[in-house]
């Protein structure tokens, strides 16, 4: 990464960057080096989820069960990925050549907790939290609409059961019929007009009956 695109990196993130080596290793997928994001990924996940629980925790009363769908929304790959693209990331991202320049939802997610990462070691806890309230619009905690119940669900159960989920879904006399299952037991069902909806109105009956929400 050269001095210009350190500058506009700079810009972009709000920071002042100086440690180029980290940065540089911050965009690099492990298709184009072994110096790449993977370990810096690991501690950015980590110093996410403590930042975003931390700042639910101290601005709301929510339960348990509401806090976790929270700060699961923040840190969904969904979110991760929108915020790599209002960031503009693109232009620093260094992938090998079997990528052909495409940037999948999983890469931009992973290099976006290894940018917090590297805010974090170049810049300290207090601008890595003002990094990511600045850029993670949590204040607005209360607007927060996740209608993916499927990959809520899944996220809510792998993080307080061990155990297989499925959804068995047939067709039923209007539409199709889908019921949600943790191991043997049937949690919950679910109808609609396809199997998708089948399914995604399953899961939002779990996550109502298993987390109270």
């Amino acid at each position: 990464m050269n001095k210009t695109k350190l500058n506009l990196l700079s810009q972009t993130l709000g920071i002042k960057v100086q440690n180029q080596d980290l940065f540089s290793r911050a965009f690099t997928h492990s298709s184009k080096s072994e110096n790449n994001y993977e370990r810096l990924e690991f501690l950015g996940d980590g110093i996410l989820d403590f930042v975003v629980g931390e700042y639910l925790f101290s601005h709301t009363q929510a339960h348990e069960g509401k806090l976790t769908v929270l700060r699961s929304h923040y840190v969904s790959e969904n979110n991760l990925c929108k915020i790599f693209d209002l960031l503009k990331l693109y232009d620093f991202v260094v992938l090998g050549k079997s990528y052909q320049g495409q940037i999948s939802k999983a890469v931009k997610a992973d290099i976006v907790e290894a940018v917090i990462a590297a805010v974090y070691l170049e810049c300290g806890l207090e601008k890595t939290k003002d990094f990511i309230y600045r850029n993670f619009d949590l204040e607005n905690f209360d607007n927060v609409v996740d209608d993916n119940y499927k990959s809520k669900l899944q996220e809510l159960v792998q993080s307080g059961f061990k155990c297989h989920m499925q959804y068995k879904t047939q067709p039923a006399a209007v539409g199709f019929v889908s019921t949600f299952y943790m191991d043997e037991d049937a949690i919950s069902t679910g109808e609609g007009a396809s199997k998708i909806e089948a399914e995604q109105n399953a899961a939002k009956a779990a996550i109502k009956k298993l987390f109270l929400i």
